[in-house]
């Protein structure tokens, strides 16, 4: 089968990567990639939102199927774009993306149908969300409605940090359309856990569970970024909490995608807190996680590709999806002044040496230049570290570090830890 994926980073690359081991792919062709993912397969210079010239190009190489990486061109209707003409795309349509497009769509749908998440108001005017917030209590929550690369969330620590992430939404408009409506919502105390799950309407399939760390600086300081690493298994975390996220959160909420005419297809990504009361869902998005990917997929012993092909043609509730006991650890390694502007263009060196180590490295914001691998994105690298344990596989990811070099690389130094207190 000829493949197309979409997007070009970190995600994609360990996509790509994945769907390359299986043994009914013949051609993989990327849109449109990064250096690391032209490793592998042939880069397409297409952007994720040229829907136009990526139907173009699928139907030129007669693509059997597209698999979509990123939100935004999910949350604008690229897998409708594929499929009215005529090639399979694995992804939600644009109705059932809304779950990620729309953080007031997704907190409006768990309220209906009683899925646990944290209390919220939503506001369109600046003033009554102002009014609204000096009448609540510190710490608590400021987001933006739409999609804003992951950094559309606030977790106020005072109540002036709350009006100051209000006002840079709303009034100075950082993240564009995406703040003409907020939700301010409770802060939620206690440990995150990732679940992403291959979900076709009412099946869902969930993934090994993941634990993300979104600040940037050690001990979970500074501004929010799209992750600064992630490890799977869980071992501190009760098998059992894991179950009743599956049985009350993502289960309910793809019935309700269904019982709303959205039915999802493609993967559901939970992003939980774990409460005294249990998991609450902090946020749904409507594809794989970036940097969760990266840890999950290299824990799956079943043929990705044979997943996808099952939740396109209605079977996946019959397949049985099996995965490695072994630990993996990811840590991203990124550009200086990330999550703020940042340079580019940044020679890289030492990525043969890291690989040699046993490491995975995964692109994200890379490019090729004059035969030389540079810089090119806020989030670099992805060293992924694989191990009995998770002491064994922090231990494999730091190491290989230290072989790679950029100037301004900065990454944080306790990835993982969490599950070794």
């Amino acid at each position: 089968m000829k493949i197309l994926v979409i997007g070009s980073g970190g995600r994609e690359h360990a996509i790509t990567w994945s769907l390359k081991k299986s043994s009914k792919v013949s051609k993989l062709y990327c849109a449109p990639g990064n250096a690391g993912i032209a490793q592998i397969a042939e880069c397409v210079p297409i952007g994720v939102f040229e829907f136009d010239k990526l139907v173009a190009f699928a139907k030129e190489q007669s693509i059997d199927l597209v698999f979509v990486g990123p939100d935004d061109p999910l949350a604008l209707g690229i897998v409708n774009a594929f499929e009215a003409a005529g090639i399979p795309a694995f992804g939600p349509n644009k109705a059932a993306a809304e779950i990620e497009g729309s953080k007031i769509f997704m907190k409006d749908l768990l309220k209906k149908y009683n899925i646990p998440t944290a209390k919220y108001e939503t506001f369109t005017s600046f003033e009554q969300a102002l009014a609204y917030l000096k009448q609540q209590e510190a710490p608590i929550v400021i987001k933006a409605d739409g999609l804003a690369a992951g950094k559309g969330v606030t977790v106020a620590a005072t109540l002036e940090e709350a009006e100051a992430a209000l006002r840079s939404i709303m009034v100075e408009k950082v993240f564009g359309d995406a703040g003409n409506q907020v939700v301010i919502e409770e802060f939620l105390a206690g440990q995150e856990m990732s679940i992403l799950a291959f979900v076709d309407g009412e099946t869902v399939k969930p993934m090994v569970p993941a634990q993300d760390h979104k600040p940037i600086f050690d001990g979970d300081k500074g501004p929010n970024t799209g992750g600064m690493g992630t490890y799977t298994p869980l071992p501190h975390i009760d098998p059992a909490i894991v179950e009743d996220a599956i049985v009350n959160i993502i289960e309910p909420t793809a019935k309700a995608m269904v019982s709303e005419g959205r039915p999802f297809r493609g993967v559901l990504f939970a992003g939980l807190m774990i409460t005294k009361d249990g998991p609450k869902t902090i946020e749904f998005n409507a594809r794989m996680g970036d940097p969760e990917t990266q840890v999950v997929l290299p824990r799956l012993k079943t043929d990705l590709l044979e997943i996808v092909l099952a939740a396109m043609n209605g079977t996946l509730a019959e397949l049985d999806i099996e995965w490695d006991d072994e630990a993996a650890v990811c840590v991203v390694l990124a550009s200086e002044g990330y999550p703020g502007s940042y340079p580019k263009g940044k020679l890289i060196s030492g990525l043969a040496d890291a690989e040699a180590k046993g490491a995975l490295v995964f692109h994200a914001g890379t490019a090729e230049q004059d035969g030389n691998i540079v810089t090119n994105g806020g989030r670099v690298l992805g060293v992924v570290g694989r191990g009995a344990s998770i002491a064994a596989a922090r231990e494999h990811a730091y190491e290989a570090i230290k072989s790679i070099q950029f100037e301004g690389m900065q990454h944080r130094s306790d990835i993982a830890m969490k599950a070794l207190v």
